[in-house]
């Protein structure tokens, strides 16, 4: 039985980039990835996918490194918290680039005490504004620009991606 679990959306690339991003992310599991590409409406001539994944625990960082360099690609991949692992949020888009979250068992993100702390002094010394900060940590930016492209996947096909044990 596989270690972790989770879900990669891309959520728009271009046509030619497709079958890269399906090799990225077979020789990280393993195994061969075949996704099912659909057009993607709220990107006029990109495709989207989506597929739930089994694997070990940091496939989903793993697979960020691997796609986060290319551009014209948007994608989130979740990894779900699984023993002795805290579960993961990954998004990327070409205007904001990563971004990562640790997302605890209720599916909440977990903002680490001295990451809250900093922030805290910075808005107390007036170099940043508290709240537009706690929105970066929770990744507020990248919801916003990635909602239309998941209401656009509503419906979307999905598959199963097993890594090779």
């Amino acid at each position: 039985m596989a270690a972790a679990r989770g879900v990669l959306y891309v959520h728009s690339a271009q046509p030619a980039l497709c079958p890269h991003i399906e090799w990225a992310v077979a020789g990280i599991l393993g195994v061969p990835v075949d996704l099912t590409w659909t057009p993607q409406p709220a990107a006029p001539g990109a495709l989207r996918a989506q597929a739930e994944w089994e694997g070990p625990a940091g496939v989903a960082a793993k697979i960020t490194s691997s796609l986060m360099g290319w551009q014209r690609i948007r994608f989130e991949i979740t990894e779900d918290p699984s023993p002795g692992s805290d579960g993961s949020r990954h998004a990327y888009t070409p205007a904001l680039g990563a971004f990562t979250a640790t997302i605890g068992v209720n599916g909440d993100i977990l903002i680490p005490e001295d990451r809250l702390r900093n922030v805290m002094l910075m808005a107390t010394q007036g170099r940043v504004v508290l709240e537009d900060e706690l929105d970066k940590l929770l990744g507020k930016q990248w919801d916003e620009e990635l909602e239309s492209f998941r209401y656009a996947g509503e419906g979307a096909p999905v598959r199963w991606l097993h890594a090779a044990v």
